[in-house]
């Protein structure tokens, strides 16, 4: 079996920040896995947070030049995190769930205007979050069933902010995973878009998806 050798990242908040996505990942979904890719020195993490239907993309800078391309455990990849060493083990590698073979491309992304404001976005993920409990609670008790609530999450969060046409799971997504930047920062968020995919751009990572379904398509991944 083949030994990985550790990642050795920039700065030690590499790390860190590395860390606290996989928690978030594992949070959602205790067997998740993520996929590794690594070309000179920068590391890109696709993860696929439950629920959500969106690809997660976090981004890291490392001290030196990896060539790399694996699927991982998240929970493992996590426990080999060593924050103050800003290391992080690499373990082996796992036969990744049919979503790693589907990664967004690493070019080809052109702006889309319109998205909204952090603070309106937060709002609309808000209003959206009540929405849902006001409706869940208006079921009577027989059809207080899982389909039945899984179908009103469907319809509220497939919703698109116009004009983008970016469901609104996707923002969703990214502030369940601390990407979204706190409302009033000033910190640029942007989308992009590239054939059928979408790519919620922030600061502390990516939210990508597609928005037309198509069939297995292997890419070499996102690199950024």
């Amino acid at each position: 079996m083949t030994v990985l050798a550790p990642l050795h990242f920039d700065d030690a908040r590499e790390a860190a920040a590395l860390a606290a996505f996989l928690t978030r990942l594992v949070h959602y979904d205790r067997a998740a896995a993520v996929r590794l890719q690594a070309g000179g020195g920068a590391l890109a993490v696709f993860g696929r947070p439950s629920s959500f239907e969106v690809l997660a993309v976090r981004t890291a800078r490392l001290a030196d030049a990896v060539d790399l391309d694996v699927t991982v455990s998240a929970g493992e990849l996590l426990d080999g995190v060593d924050e103050a060493a800003g290391k992080a083990a690499v373990p082996n590698a796992v036969t990744g769930p049919p979503w790693t073979g589907v990664l967004p491309p690493r070019a080809g992304w052109r702006p889309v205007a319109g998205l909204p404001s952090t603070a309106e976005m937060r709002g609309a993920v808000a209003a959206a979050v009540a929405e849902f409990r006001a409706r869940d609670e208006e079921l009577p008790e027989e059809r207080r069933t899982r389909a039945e609530r899984d179908l009103i999450g469907r319809a509220i969060w497939s919703r698109t902010l116009a004009p983008t046409g970016l469901p609104l799971r996707a923002v969703h997504a990214a502030q369940s995973l601390g990407f979204l930047p706190p409302a009033g920062a000033g910190e640029t968020v942007a989308l992009f878009a590239s054939g059928p995919w979408l790519r919620l751009r922030t600061p502390y990572g990516s939210i990508a998806l597609r928005t037309v379904p198509t069939g297995l398509t292997v890419t070499p991944g996102l690199s950024g």
